[in-house]
């Protein structure tokens, strides 16, 4: 079971306004065998050069328990125009869903490497996530910590 939702009005006001809440489409594949789900833009912005920006996604990811999303750049914004994200890649964690600080709201944080401004539009497609099963070690000392927050919580 894992899929994406709109994360609350409240928790997108923070960042943007209704309408642009209105306006957000869930991930989607483009074809049978995309692996990633392609995230899109919800509202148009332009990156200046060398300009690092994070951008609220107003999507939320739920996943079991052994499952992670991981975040990469479209190859086309990266290789084209020279866009990356700031971690390189991004790992959501199945417990970032629904947290307490921020519902498990999928920020992007992107960088223009480029020489050039760049402009995208709302509902550009601008990076994609694909889920995964992940292993654990046989001889790892169990953490018994849980998540208490958004991004930087886990210690």
């Amino acid at each position: 079971m894992r899929g994406f939702e709109k994360v609350s009005k409240e928790e997108f006001l923070k960042y943007q306004t209704e309408a642009i809440y209105d306006n957000i489409k869930l991930p989607e594949r483009k074809t049978k065998n995309s692996a990633g789900y392609d995230f899109y833009l919800p509202f148009s912005i332009n990156i200046k050069p060398k300009e690092r920006i994070i951008i609220p996604s107003g999507i939320k990811a739920y996943m079991a328990s052994d499952e992670v999303l991981l975040l990469v750049v479209r190859s086309s914004l990266g290789i084209k125009y020279g866009i990356r994200l700031l971690n390189q890649v991004g790992v959501i964690d199945s417990d970032y869903y629904n947290n307490i600080d921020n519902e498990g709201h999928i920020l992007i944080a992107l960088e223009n490497t480029s020489n050039e401004e760049l402009k995208l539009a709302a509902g550009e497609r601008i990076i994609q996530g694909i889920f995964m099963k992940y292993l654990i070690s046989d001889s790892e000392i169990k953490p018994h910590n849980s998540r208490s927050g958004g991004i930087g919580s886990t210690k």
